[in-house]
This record gives structure tokens, C-alpha cells and sequence, in this order.
């Protein structure tokens, strides 16, 4: 062998050791004390910066922070194994001059039932713990294409509620608590979401609502979370109740990064009825800008009639507040009246919709240990016993008798009295918005309607606790109701940190 071919052999060995760009260690530097709670703006401009903040930084710290003080909070269910690679492959992309949008190398959390590969996808529920889904939900795909970093999965009431679950409990991830005080009611179904963007454990999370899922945790754990009209956004790849209620949205510390979120979520399903005629191509912060008040005309509820009776509302201090702010910044506010339309059958019709979806759901999901609502339900007999009935709600879904036919009559009819109770004020005095105090519940006629509404923090009560002001309008009202909202917002400055 000569000395020349020896030299080359030993460099080739020396090179073929070495690790290969995916297998190098990723390193990740200190952040700055308070990044837990910047802004998605106030991190794009960091990372902008040479030699700045890197996305493996700011996922390396977030991680930290989520193992060491979550487990009191228990508001994550799991961490993404891929996280900090992805994060590496944006700085990459970022160093070369690419940068896919505000929303590249931020990490983001969803909630328990949106369908993520590599992860578990349970709705909390240990039987649904199985096999991963072998793809990405639609709004996950719109969000790593825009280059969000999933971050993990949050906690959530088990199966979205319907498992009977005390608000922001499950078999599978424990009790989510109120990170402003352990016992305070944390909401639910979207419990960890909220409670996790509260805490600082991430920037930005996706919830799900059939009916307050989004607006009320939002609302409790005092940060912002948008209900979008139903058919705004993709459903498809969530673990559904009922097509006719169901929709993703997302929750965030401020008005803006909500929309900038609902910017990189965006993309309804063609073969969705509910998404005929949902407006596409809408940048949702276009016009979150000063004076966004100005000239607003915006009804709040001074009495509600309820089966022909009318009944005046005793607004909340933190509310009355929220109206003087409004009226500061140049809003007309008109008292108007507000319908509640009838309920009587709506559990019953939403418990119906759930058994006929949650059965198609896990007959066609590989992998789990369940096929049906009734092998689940006897699968959390078997682990729990029966001696405490767990899933009251379930066997309730089981139960459900009435048909496809006489469903949509009655879902039709409800759907539409429920609709015309928001819209016959906002037509009648030509309203941009309504805006309601959050503890009147108003939140659960708009769910019902399928029409958009907001939480935006308000205060504090006399417990220390948040308060929230809610925003809502027509259906497709989104780039109103953000506009309105965060002119409220930057006017009120009410949002307000827990003490960990």
C-alpha cells in the first residue's frame, strides 16, 4: 500500500466517523429573563437579528421551563421529540435568507385532539392511546408551512367534555390548573391551551370548540382565544363531536398574534358545506391599527328575554369599566336587547351528533384499543372499576336514539332561531359588534348560531382573578371583531400575568 493511497484511506475513515449534520448535538444559549411572555412580533425581531435568538433558543428554553414547572400545572400532555430538529432546520432556512412568515421558528402548542404524526392524538382519553395518526390534521400542515414549531400537545377535559369529566381533567394527563390560582376553575375543554399560554410555557396554542371549549379556559386563564365561524377553517384530522358545532381557533396572549395565527391557519375544506361562501385569502391583521374604535357602533346587552320575559343585566364593575374604555376611544355604544333563543333540545341533538361522529372517528382510526364509543366506554370500566360513575356524559352519547333525518329538522330550526337572535340586533341598529361580559354566557348562543366571538382580558376580579370582555358578531365577522377587539385591548392594557 503506498504512503499517498494509506493517507487517503485514513482520511476517509477520519471523515465517514465524523456525525452527520442531523446527528451533531444542537446547542442551545441562554434566553433573556421575561422571553417566556414576548410577543410573536417582539420574537420575529429577535431572531431577525444577528447573532440573535434562535428558534432552537427559544424551543430549548420553553421545554425547560415546561418540565420544571408543569407538572404542577399539568396543562402539557406531551412534548414533541422532533421539536428542537425542526427549530434547528428553520435557523437554517433563516440563516439562508428564507423566512416563511411571522409565524417561522415559533413554537406553538395543540390541544389533545388534533391529529399530529409522530404523536398521540387521545383527546386525554388512555383509550384512545395507540397507534400516532398517520398524518397531519389541515391546520397542522398550514402551520408548519408557514414554520411554526409544534411544540407539544396540551391537556384537556377528557374527550372534550364528553366523557363527564370535571372542566380540565383527563385519564390520560391528570387535572389542568389555573396557573393564576390552583383552585380557580380553569374551563374547559380547551384547558391546557389556555392555561399553558398563561403560564408562559409557550407563545401560542390551538384550541377546539363545539360550544365555550375556546372562550371560556381563555376567558378563566385571562388570555385571548378567537371561536371562529363554523367552516372558517379545516376540520378534518380533529377528533369531532358534532360537524354542525365543531371548530378549531386559536388563543394567544394578545389580539394580534391570534390573528397572525388565524393568517397561518387558514385554508377551509372545499367538500365542507359549512365552508360555502367562507372568505379566503384575508390578512386578519390588516386592520388591527390605531383608532380602530373610532366610529365603531357596538350594542351590549342591557336586558335579555328569556321565554317572553325581559330581564335586565346588572353589569359587573370590570365590565362597566370596559364599556368606558370603549366609549374613550370613540365608539357609539347602544344598549340592545338580546334574545336566548331555545335550548331545550340542544343537548340532546349535540349528544346525538357526537355518537354517530365519535363512532365513524374510531371505527376508521388505526391502532387504538377502541372502535366504538361502547368499547370505550367498557374500556374505562374495566381500568377504573364501577363503583364512581366516570363518564356519565358518555353513556348518555351512547344512548342517543334520534335519527340522521330528524336530527338535521331539528338542528336546522335551532341553528337558525339561534342565528337570528344575534343578527336581528346587529341588523335593527346596524351594529359592527356586540359586546357582552363574559359571565353572562352569552358566548353559548353564538357557539350555538356557528358564529365568531372573542375573549379579550378585562381586569381582575376581587379574587385577583381574570375577567374578560367578549366580543361577537355575524358569521364571517372575523376582521371586525379582531379590529374591535384589539382596539379595546391596546386601550384597556387589563391582561395580567400569574405569579408561578
Amino acid at each position: 500500500m503506498s504512503v499517498a493511497y494509506g493517507m487517503y484511506s485514513i482520511i476517509r475513515q477520519a471523515v465517514q466517523s465524523l456525525p452527520t449534520e442531523a446527528q451533531q448535538p444542537i446547542v442551545a444559549n441562554p434566553v433573556a429573563p421575561g422571553t417566556e411572555y414576548a410577543s410573536v412580533r417582539e420574537l420575529g425581531e429577535q431572531m431577525a437579528r444577528p447573532g440573535g435568538l434562535t428558534s432552537v433558543d427559544l424551543v430549548s428554553f420553553l421545554q425547560e421551563r415546561i418540565r420544571t414547572l408543569d407538572p404542577q400545572l399539568r396543562s402539557v400532555i406531551e412534548l414533541n421529540p422532533k421539536a428542537l430538529e425542526v427549530a434547528r432546520d428553520l435557523d437554517r432556512e433563516r440563516a439562508s435568507g428564507k423566512v416563511r412568515g411571522p409565524l417561522h421558528g415559533i413554537p406553538i402548542l395543540l390541544k389533545d385532539t388534533i391529529e399530529t404524526t409522530g404523536m398521540q392524538t387521545s383527546a386525554g382519553a388512555i383509550g384512545l392511546v395507540g397507534v400516532a395518526a398517520g398524518t397531519d390534521a389541515p391546520i397542522v400542515g398550514n402551520l408548519n408551512e408557514q414554520g411554526a414549531v409544534i411544540l407539544g400537545k396540551t391537556n384537556l377535559t377528557e374527550l372534550a367534555g364528553f366523557r363527564g369529566s370535571p372542566d380540565g381533567w383527563s385519564s390520560r394527563g391528570g387535572q389542568t390548573l389555573n396557573p393564576h390560582r390552583a383552585g380557580a376553575d380553569v374551563g374547559g375543554s380547551s384547558s391546557g391551551s389556555a392555561a399553558a399560554v398563561a403560564a408562559g410555557l409557550a407563545p401560542l396554542a390551538v384550541g377546539a370548540e363545539t360550544n365555550g371549549s375556546i372562550i371560556v379556559p381563555a376567558a378563566l386563564n385571562g388570555v385571548v382565544g378567537l371561536k371562529p365561524s363554523v367552516g372558517l377553517l379545516d376540520r378534518n384530522g380533529i377528533i369531532p363531536a358534532s360537524r354542525r358545532q365543531d371548530t378549531p381557533g386559536p388563543m394567544a396572549r394578545s389580539v394580534y398574534d391570534v390573528a397572525l395565527m388565524l393568517n397561518a391557519m387558514s385554508g377551509s375544506d372545499p367538500g365542507d358545506p359549512e365552508s360555502l361562501g367562507a372568505p379566503q385569502g384575508i390578512d386578519y391583521t390588516k386592520l388591527l391599527v390605531p383608532g380602530a374604535l373610532k366610529g365603531k357602533r357596538i350594542g351590549y346587552p342591557a336586558t335579555f328575554t328569556f321565554n317572553g320575559e325581559n330581564l335586565p343585566v346588572d353589569n359587573s364593575p370590570h365590565f362597566s369599566r370596559a364599556l368606558q374604555v370603549l366609549r374613550e376611544q370613540g365608539a357609539t355604544l347602544i344598549p340592545i336587547n338580546l334574545r336566548l333563543a331555545d335550548a331545550s333540545r340542544y343537548d340532546e341533538l349535540l349528544l346525538s351528533d357526537v355518537k354517530e361522529e365519535l363512532n365513524a372517528y374510531l371505527a376508521k382510526r388505526p391502532g387504538l384499543p377502541v372502535t366504538s364509543v361502547a368499547e370505550l366506554i367498557a374500556f374505562n370500566e374495566t381500568r377504573d372499576g364501577t363503583e364512581t360513575d366516570h363518564q356519565t356524559v358518555l353513556k348518555e352519547v351512547n344512548a342517543a336514539a334520534l335519527t340522521p333525518q330528524r336530527r338535521k329538522t331539528l338542528w336546522d330550526a335551532l341553528i337558525q332561531d339561534f342565528r337570528n337572535s344575534v343578527d336581528d340586533p346587529i341588523k335593527a341598529q346596524n351594529l359592527d359588534a356586540i359586546v357582552s361580559d363574559y359571565d353572562t354566557n352569552s358566548y353559548f348562543g353564538v357557539a350555538a348560531a356557528g358564529y365568531p366571538g372573542i375573549t379579550v382580558p378585562s381586569g381582575t376580579n376581587e379574587e385577583g382573578l381574570p375577567t374578560s370582555a367578549y366580543f361577537f358578531g355575524t358569521r364571517w365577522a372575523e376582521p371586525t371583531l379582531l379590529a374591535v377587539a384589539y382596539g379595546y385591548e391596546q386601550a384597556a392594557q387589563a391582561a395580567s400575568k400569574p405569579v408561578l
